[in-house]
């Protein structure tokens, strides 16, 4: 089984270029079946969950070409042959259930799998349900999977009671060949959803309001084939801004957008942090000496859950108490007891974990419990006296492009053991 070695590393340096975003492409490769003709991507990292969304979107009878190299996918669903997904395949991701919409709204039904993943927290579908029944579409959930049909979904108002990501992208999907008028309110407004919006409008959807708490989307006839190039992952970039953080290093990151990076820019910058914006990207500078602070994850535009876990390892070195409160995942406090085990003093109240700084860690034998656990992992082992083994890195490659890699360029003493 593959694993990490990680060893002591200080002051991290150089620049890192931030791959294509997971959390934008999986739903634009999704939104691809909603046209016969040829959809081109570009900036696709090749991590497993693309290849498995891939797998997937061939299942149904697409044809796809993916060029890791020039990172570049290319997608014809000109010929549809099932809309039933495999189980094996769809059940890798919570991603697979975002091809109910195209499916439903291009061939009027879809058969999938309840979502999978990470086991960070319970991935509800009642609101991507409601939003289709609302717009005519029939389901039955048995045995794991819900199967959903229609006569035709037709536009209506729709009030989605949490701003859900998944919700809101399948909805807005489903209404671009939808009949009339959609009304998303209560919509997610996270960067990805943007990305998709943009996506759309390219294949000739008619949509306004993405980014803001109300999407408005006029149903057309048709959609054809467009070229995008994914946003980059903001997530991955605030990842590498939190190791050059921790181990007092200075990095430059590449292919950043810093509107997407504000919540974390903030509370880097309460922690003591040093960061440049520049026209080459975002420049971030550390002494290693790190303010405590407190944090509560929000919705976009609030700080990112995604980011939970990795500031989580970057207060165990803060001098002082750190509080971070988890407001969207019921589980994603996970990866405490695997910092714990590398000296960190985390005491976790129910949605809140208290985290008291230490002067060190050190490295131990620990298993990357979910995506973010395990770069959070890797932050504190190259933070952390002496080695650290990291298992389960499966976990890290759905969501991070040769993360190990990039960080061995920056200096890192990292490397992958099969």
């Amino acid at each position: 089984m593959e694993r990490f070695i990680v060893q002591h590393t200080e002051k991290l340096q150089g620049t890192v270029t931030i791959s294509g975003a997971k959390n934008a492409l999986l739903p634009i490769l999704a939104a691809c079946l909603l046209t016969e003709d040829t959809c081109t991507v570009c900036d696709v990292p090749p991590l497993t969950d693309v290849l498995a969304m891939v797998e997937l979107l061939r299942g149904f009878g697409a044809e796809l070409f993916f060029d890791p190299k020039e990172q570049k996918i290319t997608v014809q669903a000109k010929r549809i042959f099932t809309t039933e997904a495999s189980d094996e395949t769809a059940g890798k991701m919570r991603a697979s259930f975002l091809t109910a919409a195209p499916l439903l709204v291009r061939m009027r039904s879809a058969k999938l799998p309840l979502p999978g993943g990470c086991q960070i927290g319970s991935r509800p579908i009642d609101l991507h349900l409601k939003g289709f029944s609302a717009m005519g579409a029939e389901n039955k959930q048995e045995h794991g999977m819900v199967e959903l049909w229609t006569k035709g979904l037709v536009g209506e108002n729709i009030y989605l009671d949490f701003p859900s990501v998944g919700a809101t992208e399948n909805i807005m999907m489903a209404a671009t060949l939808a009949k009339g008028t959609t009304v998303i309110e209560n919509a997610a407004a996270e960067p990805e959803i943007c990305d998709l919006a943009v996506f759309l409008r390219k294949m000739g959807a008619k949509i306004t309001g993405d980014g803001t708490d109300t999407v408005m989307i006029e149903g057309v006839d048709s959609l054809h084939g467009a070229v995008h190039r994914v946003m980059p992952d903001r997530i991955e970039a605030g990842t590498f801004l939190v190791a050059a953080a921790m181990t007092g290093g200075n990095i430059l990151l590449h292919n950043v957008r810093e509107e997407h990076l504000k919540p974390v820019i903030a509370k880097l910058t309460e922690c003591g942090v040093q960061m440049e914006l520049t026209k080459e990207g975002i420049r971030v500078a550390s002494k290693g000496i790190l303010a405590p602070v407190h944090i509560k994850t929000m919705p976009f535009p609030g700080f990112p859950t995604d980011m939970q876990a990795i500031f989580m390892s970057l207060v165990t070195l803060a001098k002082g108490t750190s509080v971070i409160t988890e407001t969207v995942f019921e589980n994603r406090f996970i990866h405490a007891g695997e910092l714990k085990r590398m000296g960190a003093d985390i005491t976790i109240d129910s949605r809140s974990a208290i985290i008291e700084g230490v002067e060190e860690l050190t490295g131990s034998k620990v298993r990357a419990t979910d995506l973010r656990a395990g770069a959070a992992l890797i932050l504190s082992a190259l933070a952390a006296r002496g080695e650290t083994e990291i298992s389960d890195i499966y976990h890290i490659e759905r969501g991070y492009d040769h993360i190990e890699k990039k960080l061995r360029a920056l200096g890192a003493n990292i490397y992958k053991e099969e």
